[in-house]
């Protein structure tokens, strides 16, 4: 007899998400990020976005260049928590540790980093677990970071992301569940 899984809801699991960029043009690192945390397209996750930022929002609308109180709190919203874990904004950026360095650091296997990196002038958002890595750089790919591009990038924070685990409807609110792999 099959078991009979609710497609509403999504399993909990070490599986890594590729990200699914619907939109049918370039999108920007923070939905990518969250994309690969949750499962949904960047559609739905710029959606919410742009929900945060504005109300009465345009669809139309591009999200580029997303805050980390604007990422916490899309994360909140699909059922996930984001928890400063480490800053280096006081120091100055040379002396800031590279991702591959604070891959050398013990940290869970289990959870998600999301790292604020410098990419040139600008700021960018980097997703790690274990030891592989997604971002705009891998195409929504994961891998490992030894391979990826960012190796000698300075980081600026640290972020831990992990499922909620609070039951739901506790904070008066359900969180949204991304579709069950099938």
């Amino acid at each position: 007899m099959p078991l009979d899984i609710d497609a509403g809801t999504a399993r909990t699991t070490s599986s890594l998400h590729d990200v699914t960029n619907d939109t049918g043009r370039v999108a920007f690192c923070g939905p990518f990020v969250l994309s690969a945390i949750t499962g949904y397209p960047i559609s739905r996750v710029e959606e919410e976005i742009l929900k945060l930022r504005t109300p009465t929002y345009e669809r139309k609308a591009i999200v580029k260049g997303t805050y980390a109180d604007e990422v916490q709190a899309a994360l909140h919203h699909f059922g996930y928590r984001m928890v400063p874990k480490e800053s280096y904004l006081h120091l100055e950026r040379k002396t800031r540790p590279s991702v591959w360095s604070w891959m050398q650091k013990p940290r869970n296997a289990w959870a998600h980093y999301v790292l604020a990196i410098h990419k040139g002038k600008e700021g960018h958002w980097i997703l790690i677990k274990g030891v592989k890595l997604c971002d705009t750089f891998t195409q929504g790919k994961w891998q490992f970071v030894v391979d990826g591009p960012h190796k000698g990038a300075k980081i600026m924070e640290v972020f831990e992301v992990k499922r909620q685990v609070l039951p739901d409807g506790l904070d008066g609110s359900a969180p949204e569940r991304a579709p069950a792999a099938g």
